[in-house]
């Protein structure tokens, strides 16, 4: 929103709230500052609907109305008893969890909204705390461009339309989703919704989404079904957390020595009559260490953990699908290499 917009939205409040009477659109239009320098009778009015409908949207109660019953024309005001705050009473505890939860938003469309329910709260006369908890440094960040286009259409409760990539490597794909709502889960942001594409619900990492996200559809179309747990939802998407620590894998003689780089041998040893050594690999990227693995064939075996021997060999199942065709069988030695 631009300044002068914001400034005349301001003035317009202020207007409306100090008087009882309904103010007609001609009226305010002579009154308040920023509707004076407008050409047109035609400009003015659709500037004035726009600002009404902004106002609305922002939860100012507007009401229209007639000052008596011989006037043809109608007027605008706002209830002051209706735009006040109402009283609210917090105990200590939960007013330190305000300020907490201001203080752990990192993105600019979530800080401002928080600093902004401070300062209503401090107006309604509640002492809030920023500095409680400030022992905690946890910041939950938004980076993605998406994050606030998607945010606003779940508020708006509109469908959106954007590209997306079911991974880093694949092509993206226009989908037209109905967002319930966006999550947090383990560090990465989610989109949750009714995908009108697959007729199903899905899930979309939003650093996986393109811009533009588009929105379309009327207002209040796109909500969530009653009861629905989005957090479930994203945590049965995006499968159980990945295997950390460290892995040890047993490693042919004189091979894989790309991967002998990464980690560290513990000793020599055979596996199935072949000699080789013992590697211990930290896995701070299980699934780049298991595409790493995969790429040796049987020169590297998984002995530890379980986890990433199957990581191993859903990406070779995958790979023998691609080159065998859907109807074929995996061949018998890939299935007995990774265990």
């Amino acid at each position: 929103m631009s300044s002068a917009r914001a400034e005349r939205l301001v003035n317009l409040v202020l207007c409306l709230l100090s008087t009882r009477q309904f103010l007609t659109a001609d009226r305010i239009r002579a009154t308040v500052p920023g509707y004076d320098g407008v050409a047109s009778d035609e400009a003015f009015f659709r500037m004035f609907e726009r600002d009404k409908s902004e106002l609305r949207d922002l939860g100012i109660p507007l009401e229209t109305g007639r000052k008596s019953m011989f006037d043809t024309v109608d007027g605008y005001r706002i209830a002051r008893q209706d735009y006040e705050l109402g009283d609210i009473e917090l105990a200590a505890d939960e007013a330190a969890a305000v300020a907490l939860a201001a203080r752990l938003w990192d993105s600019p469309e979530l800080a401002g909204a928080a600093r902004g329910a401070l300062v209503k709260l401090r107006a309604a006369g509640v002492e809030v705390d920023e500095t409680a908890g400030a022992g905690v440094e946890t910041k939950v960040r938004a980076t993605e461009p998406a994050f606030g286009p998607l945010l606003a259409a779940v508020q708006a409760g509109r469908a959106v339309t954007f590209e997306h990539r079911p991974h880093p490597a694949a092509e993206s794909r226009r989908r037209t989703v109905e967002p319930w709502g966006v999550v947090s889960w383990r560090g990465r942001w989610y989109l949750v919704g009714h995908d009108r594409d697959r007729a199903d619900v899905r899930c979309f990492r939003l650093s996986r989404i393109e811009e533009p996200v588009t929105a379309i559809g009327p207002l209040g179309a796109a909500r969530a079904p009653e009861g629905t747990d989005l957090v479930e939802l994203v945590r049965q998407s995006a499968g159980p957390p990945p295997v950390t620590g460290v892995a040890r894998v047993w490693v042919a003689s004189g091979r894989a020595l790309g991967l002998r780089r990464l980690g560290r041998v513990t000793g020599a040893r055979d596996h199935r009559g072949q000699p080789g050594e013992v590697l211990e690999i930290d896995l701070r990227s299980p699934e780049t260490i298991a595409r790493w693995i995969g790429g040796h064939g049987p020169d590297v075996v998984v002995l530890e953990p379980a986890e990433l021997a199957e990581a191993v060999r859903r990406g070779w199942a995958a790979a023998a699908r691609a080159h065998a065709g859907p109807t074929e069988a995996l061949p018998a030695e890939l299935g007995s290499v990774a265990r």
